[in-house]
Formats: C-alpha cells, sequence, structure tokens
C-alpha cells in the first residue's frame, strides 16, 4: 500500500468490478427525471413548429390559442428574442465566430420543426391543443434539402452566408507525386447518412423563476450542469450566482445534451415571463424532428502504398452537412476529421481538406465520436485496398499499425500520440477471433453457397482533450462526523456511472471503505465547476481531482491520526475507514472518531491544529500531457443473405486500450453502447428527407433502432497502457460508436467480395445491399 502522505492513490477499488451503485435505485423505478419534477402552480410549453423547410413568416395570430380555457401566454419572436443578452456556448468561447441562432424563427423558417411560437398552458395537453390553433401564415420558398448540393444552389439558408458554406479548413497540400509515383492508389467515394442518438429520455427542462430574489432554479436533463447554469446566466444577463441547475437521472445524451439548445433558450427565457414554473418535455416526434441531426458527411477518400503494402500518403476531402442552426461543438470537430484521418497508422505524408455546408434541415449537434467519418472512411479503405493488393486486410493493418517501441508519435498532421500501442489492441482482436479459423470456415461455406464476412476497425481517439473549460475540474470531500465521507463533482452523468466511478477513486484516495463514500453530483449550488461529460473526459478528468481534493483530506487525516495516536505522522497508514500505526495495529482510530474530535471536541486537537475535514480542490491537466490516446481494435464477422439482404452479425470483438480500468464493467458497459449505436448506423439508422426537405423518419416507425435481433453478444479484450494522468486513465465513452460501424461495413464487404459488390454508401440496409447486388449482376452481363 502506499505511504499514507506520498500523494498516490492506491488501488483496493479502482479496477474492481464494483456494482454500479445507481443500478437498486433505476431498476427499481426510483430514478427521478426531469418529466417527475412537480412544482406549485407548474405550467407546461409546447412549441409551435413550422411545416415547411423553408417559407416567408407573414403573420402569427394567436386569439385562438389564447382563447382556449387552461392558456395563459403564446410567445413570440418578438417577445423573447429580444431578450436575449448573450448567447455563447464555453465549448467555444465567447469570442469564437458562431453562426445563427435565434431562440425562435425570425421572419423565415429554416427547416421542418423550426419552433416558430411557444404556447404556455395550465396542461401538456391543453398547450398541445392550443398549438394547433396558432395560425402562422408562411409563404413557402425553395429549400435545399440535399446540403450536397448547396454550395452551388441558388438558395442561401442564411443571408450572411450566401454560398452556404459555415465555413472549412485545409492542411498541407496533397503530395500529388507520392500519389503519381506509388505502386498502388486506392481511391474511394464514401458517404455517411444522417443519424442521430435518439436517448431514452429526450430533452426537457423545468425553470422556475422567483422574481422576489431575482433567481433562477432549473432542473434539466443535460451533461453539463454548471454550463447550462453560465449559459442560462449568460442569456438572461443576470448574476450566475442566482442561477442554480439541479440535473438528478438523465436517461443518456450522448452529445445531444451538452450544449443549450434554442428550446432550451426559449424556455429560461419564456420562465420570466409566466407566474409560475414551467416545464417542458420534448417529445419523441420533435426529438427526431428538431433536436438536431448527426455524422452526414460525404467524401473522397484516397491511399497510396508501396510494392509492400507500406503507406506512403494518405489525403481526405469532404463536405460535412451542418443544417440550419448547427450547436458550435460539433462544427468545430469536423476539423478532427481531417487532422485524425492518418489514423493509428505509420503515415508519412497526409492531407485533408474539408468544408461545412448548410442545409434546410436540423442543425448538426455532437454524437458520441462527432469525427468518427475519419475511422469509417479510412478503415473502408484499407479494405478495399488489400483486396486489390493481394493481401488479406489483416497483413496490411499488420505491416502498417503502430508500435509501443515509436511514441511519442507525431502524425503527419501534428497529432502527439503516446501511452499507446495501436499493434497491441489489433494482435489481441485477432488472437481471440481465432483469424485463420475464421477463413477457413469462410472459404467452406462459400463453397456451400453462404457468404460470411469478416471486417476489422482500428483507430486511436484523444480523451480528457484538455483545452478551454475542458482542461480543469473541481472536487470537494467532505468527512461527516460520523466519518463518513461525501464526495461532491459536477457530474453530468447519462448512464456512464460517475456516480460508482468517482465513489471508487475517493474510497481509494482516503483509505475508506467503500460503503462510507456516497456521492453528490449534478447541483451547481453545491458542486464545484466542471465541464460536465463530453470529450471522454470524465475518466482522466475526475481522476484528478479525487486525488487533488484526496490529497489534501488525507494530509489532514493523518495529521490528527498522528496526533492522537502519539506517533509520527510517516508511520500512519490509512487503510479500511481507519488511521493505523505501522508495525503496531494495536494502534488504531477510526474515521468515525476522528471525525467526532473534529467537530464536537476541537479543543482535544493540538495547538494551531485544523478542525477541518473538508477539501476542495482543482486539477488542471498539465500542458505536457494535455491529451490522453485510447485505442481499440473492433472485429466483425457476418453472414448476409444474398436473397433478401439480411445481415447476421456472428460475433463481435472489441479490444481496447483505455488505461488501467476503474471499473471493468463500466468500460464495458459503455463499449458496449456505443457498438449498438455503430451497429445501427452500418445498418438500420436513417434520418431521411424528401426533395422538398419534409422529415420522412420522424417516429420509430420509420427510424429504426437496432435490436437484441441484430446485436450479438459482444466479446471484449484489455490492454492496459497507462495514459500520463493519474492513475493511468484514459476515456472510454466515445470508442465504442466509432470503430464500430466501419467493422461492420469491412464485413459485409469481405462477404460480398466474392461477387464484386463493394458498399461506400451507408446505411447497408437489405434494400441497398440487394441494388447492389443487382447492379453487379447487370455489370457481369
Amino acid at each position: 500500500m502506499a505511504s499514507a502522505t506520498s500523494g498516490t492513490v492506491s488501488t483496493r477499488y479502482a479496477g474492481r468490478r464494483i456494482e454500479r451503485v445507481e443500478d437498486t435505485r433505476l431498476l427499481t423505478g426510483r430514478g427521478t427525471f426531469v418529466d417527475d419534477i412537480t412544482r406549485p402552480g407548474m405550467l407546461h410549453a409546447c412549441f409551435v413548429r413550422s411545416p415547411f423547410a423553408r417559407a416567408t413568416i407573414t403573420g402569427i395570430d394567436t386569439a385562438a390559442a389564447l382563447a382556449l380555457p387552461g392558456v395563459r401566454a403564446v410567445f413570440t419572436a418578438a417577445d423573447l428574442n429580444p431578450d436575449v443578452k448573450e448567447a455563447w456556448h464555453a465549448v467555444a468561447g465567447k469570442d469564437m465566430p458562431d453562426t445563427p441562432r435565434p431562440p425562435l424563427a425570425e421572419g423565415e423558417v429554416k427547416f421542418v420543426g423550426d419552433p416558430v411560437a411557444l404556447v404556455i398552458a395550465e396542461s401538456r395537453y391543453v398547450a398541445e391543443d392550443a398549438a394547433d390553433l396558432v395560425d402562422v401564415g408562411y409563404d413557402p420558398l425553395p429549400a435545399i434539402a440535399d446540403f450536397r448540393d448547396a454550395l452551388t444552389s441558388d438558395i442561401a439558408v442564411h443571408a450572411a452566408y450566401p454560398d452556404n458554406n459555415a465555413g472549412g479548413l485545409a492542411g498541407a497540400p496533397p503530395d500529388e507525386d507520392t500519389f503519381a509515383s506509388a505502386a498502388h492508389v486506392v481511391k474511394e467515394h464514401i458517404y455517411q447518412q444522417m443519424y442521430v442518438p435518439v436517448p431514452i429520455e429526450t430533452r426537457g427542462m423545468v425553470v422556475e423563476w422567483a422574481a422576489s430574489t431575482g433567481e433562477l432554479t432549473i432542473w434539466a436533463s443535460t451533461q453539463t450542469p454548471h454550463e447550462l447554469r453560465a449559459f442560462g446566466a449568460r442569456l438572461l444577463g443576470i448574476p450566475a450566482q442566482h442561477v442554480r441547475v439541479i440535473m438528478r437521472d438523465t436517461g443518456g445524451g450522448f452529445g445531444q445534451k451538452v450544449v443549450p439548445m434554442r428550446e432550451d433558450m426559449c424556455i429560461m427565457l419564456a420562465a420570466r415571463k409566466v407566474p409560475s414554473p414551467l416545464k417542458w418535455i420534448e417529445d419523441r416526434r420533435e426529438n427526431l424532428m428538431s433536436a438536431g441531426q448527426s455524422r452526414h458527411v460525404d467524401g473522397d477518400v484516397r491511399m497510396a502504398f508501396d510494392d509492400d503494402g507500406t503507406i506512403l500518403a494518405a489525403d481526405i476531402d469532404f463536405i460535412q452537412d451542418v443544417g440550419s442552426y448547427p450547436t458550435p461543438y460539433p462544427v468545430l470537430t469536423t476539423a478532427a476529421i481531417g487532422m485524425f484521418f492518418p489514423g493509428p497508422y505509420r503515415v508519412p505524408k497526409a492531407s485533408f481538406n474539408y468544408k461545412t455546408v448548410f442545409s434546410n434541415t436540423a442543425g448538426l449537434h455532437a454524437y458520441r465520436g462527432p469525427w468518427q467519418y475519419e475511422t469509417l472512411t479510412r478503415e473502408i479503405l484499407l479494405d478495399v485496398a488489400a483486396r486489390k493488393m493481394g493481401l488479406d486486410p489483416v497483413e496490411l493493418r499488420r505491416r502498417n499499425l503502430l508500435r509501443r517501441d515509436e511514441m511519442p508519435y507525431f502524425n503527419p498532421n501534428g497529432m502527439p500520440y503516446d501511452h499507446v500501442a495501436p499493434i497491441e489492441t489489433f494482435e489481441q482482436a485477432v488472437k481471440i477471433l481465432d483469424h485463420e479459423g475464421f477463413r477457413k470456415e469462410q472459404a467452406e461455406a462459400l463453397a456451400q453457397g453462404r457468404y460470411l464476412g469478416l471486417g476489422f476497425s482500428a483507430y486511436i481517439e484523444p480523451t480528457g482533450a484538455a483545452t478551454g473549460h475542458l482542461a480543469t475540474e473541481g472536487c470537494t470531500i467532505r468527512m461527516e462526523p460520523t466519518g463518513k465521507i461525501n464526495v461532491y463533482v459536477n457530474g453530468g452523468s447519462t448512464g456512464n456511472s460517475l456516480e460508482t466511478t468517482v465513489i471508487q477513486l475517493t474510497a481509494d484516495a482516503l483509505g475508506a471503505d467503500i460503503t462510507d463514500v456516497a456521492t453528490i453530483q449534478g447541483d451547481t449550488a453545491v458542486t464545484p465547476y466542471g465541464a460536465g461529460t463530453q470529450g471522454s473526459r470524465s475518466a482522466p478528468m475526475t481522476a484528478g481531482a479525487v486525488n487533488e481534493a484526496g490529497t489534501i483530506l488525507r494530509k489532514q487525516l493523518v495529521a490528527m491520526a498522528a496526533a492522537r495516536l502519539g506517533v509520527e505522522e510517516a508511520e500512519i497508514e490509512l487503510a479500511g475507514s481507519r488511521a493505523v500505526a505501522r508495525g503496531d495495529t494495536e494502534k488504531a482510530v477510526t474515521f468515525a472518531d476522528l471525525a467526532y474530535r473534529a467537530y464536537y471536541e476541537p479543543q482535544q486537537l493540538p495547538p494551531g491544529m485544523s478542525a477541518t475535514l473538508e477539501a476542495t480542490a482543482r486539477f488542471t491537466a498539465p500542458p505536457t500531457a494535455p491529451i490522453h490516446w485510447a485505442n481499440a481494435t473492433h472485429a466483425c464477422t457476418c453472414e448476409v443473405d444474398l436473397d433478401t439482404g439480411r445481415v447476421h452479425i456472428t460475433r463481435y470483438i472489441v479490444s481496447e486500450d483505455v488505461g488501467p480500468m476503474i471499473n471493468p464493467n463500466v468500460v464495458e458497459g459503455q463499449i458496449a453502447g456505443g457498438t449498438v449505436q455503430g451497429i445501427g448506423g452500418a445498418l438500420l439508422e436513417q434520418l431521411s428527407y424528401d426533395e422538398a426537405g419534409n422529415p420522412l423518419s420522424s417516429t420509430f416507425v420509420d427510424y429504426l433502432l437496432p435490436t437484441a435481433t441484430e446485436v450479438p453478444l459482444i466479446e471484449y479484450g484489455h490492454v492496459e497502457i497507462p495514459g500520463p494522468g493519474v492513475g493511468g486513465y484514459k476515456g472510454a465513452g466515445e470508442g465504442g460508436a466509432i470503430g464500430s460501424t466501419p467493422a461492420v461495413i469491412n464485413a459485409i464487404n469481405d462477404a460480398l467480395a466474392p461477387l464484386g459488390v463493394t458498399l461506400t454508401t451507408l446505411p447497408a440496409s437489405p434494400a441497398a445491399i440487394v441494388a447492389a447486388l443487382e447492379r453487379s449482376e447487370g455489370k457481369d452481363h
């Protein structure tokens, strides 16, 4: 065990499969979600939304709605929008140029579902009835439904952006000489469809304005309670200390709930204009129609190889759909697609170029690994390249994946990889799979007329990226008079089990029994500032914050115990919620005894010794190690039915390195959740619009989600290379969703390779597979 005063963290609990402390509450239906919040006299909000993708608003008649019994108010842009003071998000900063984002549509609607008016009533039922009575005059206009047409269109989504280019970036220009002289050059055009996070709990908030004190209380479904608090204060122009955000249970976020969106702005603005607390709960149709879109990217990728299959150069040129009113987060992360495109491979030269493009659809929002297109395109391209060179995709990757002894390694775009060994997760996945055994099985199946396929996907991702407000995290640890311990962190837990992992870390930091530790999260009135759950930052940042506060409190406990037992501080060890003199177990004092003296008999402490048993500290990531690089390899096997186009996934393996695991159950749960989302993106999910910009998948009848039928048992392998931070922990939140889609697509393409079929347009739905097979048959004849 580490010395109690050494500042290191012991690991009695970290690394163990501790049962999640929140499960009993959630599984017995005792969770508290936003819709469970009821306040005296609470009113309900419902949005009036545009039925047109683009139209001029010629007038809004609210008389009929206001006449309906139970309706308290109807607000339009003229009522709410002028009250906005500031509307910037911390993820971008106050000085970063931003795209337009009015709370309610002003003058022109930009997509079907654009909020035009806000109805306030005594119940949601009345509010919805009243919304139907609001008479909005529209003069329909031509719309851009397909972002691929936007850059050359005469239609401008926003007048300030006449070419519909929301911004872009280019790296170093392609080395065309290398591409011209290389032994092998492989090119593909790859389109990824629009799909979305669909959290089990939609967006929502309850906002209560106390006019007498000028205080605002918000109960929210959010990943970032402190950012919502700061944003609300800026939005309304009131002191931040007058805003309190309370986040209890949140049923999934996946990036969609990182930053406040336009509806959130409306509810906060409207709350000051009504006499009672105001609740808005988004329904599923609204969520699919208006909460935003993700992934939608179209581009060209190419790689150059020498005779041996060694990568010489890589290039990606793409456009990303940002819809009409994007949130700033994913627009910023679009650059990461280009920067990360070389991936976990030894790539000497790389280039990228991209544009983000407006369209008359819902705005782009973050979704678990918003830069995922770089892995999708690179991994599909590598499999195509391997087939063209007559190599197994396993062998091609082996020749190019980075090794541990090459670290630190700078990719050609300047990304500083370290504390990773991508080849090791790859080889582990290959071993778990039994690659040679599968190839034999595949050949035997093909002889019988069955089409089996194997797909790999390797990636590397930055976690805990410590830039701006993401670079610091706070923690308070308080020992109560009973000796029990509460740890206070910002939270933002949306299924990623911060409730459990932070308790494990705190118990280890203090040498406490885990049953003596509890946590309080998600209440800005009592928790230190934190940036919430985004960018796979929670593990490394909360570990750092708990360690900072725990070191301070541990030092105080050691001093108190040494004085009580009459030994030197260096003799004290903390374990099992007790302080024990090293070598003399008879000399011991419990945390309960120390706390009793500190709170009730402080005069018994030595002169000058503080009675404080509480510590607050902030962890700031060092500039020398701002990124914790995680990596993984996904392997998928499948069988494709040529008649129906159905894909049956037979095995799924993930070998990952997220450093030492605080709780393997939590890590594997994160991988599983992301993997299922990626499988959905590969096979089923698609947020579609027709040529006029009308959404075609606004219910679960049309927007298909993966079920237990489509998802096999996931097998896990773990490689543990410690990261540069406290405990060596790396983030684990996004990798499953990044690596899974290309692994599935590669498995399908491998199965169909004997027929000359390669799918590069997603999703690989049954209809798409059958159509591709028919096209291939047509070419053969």
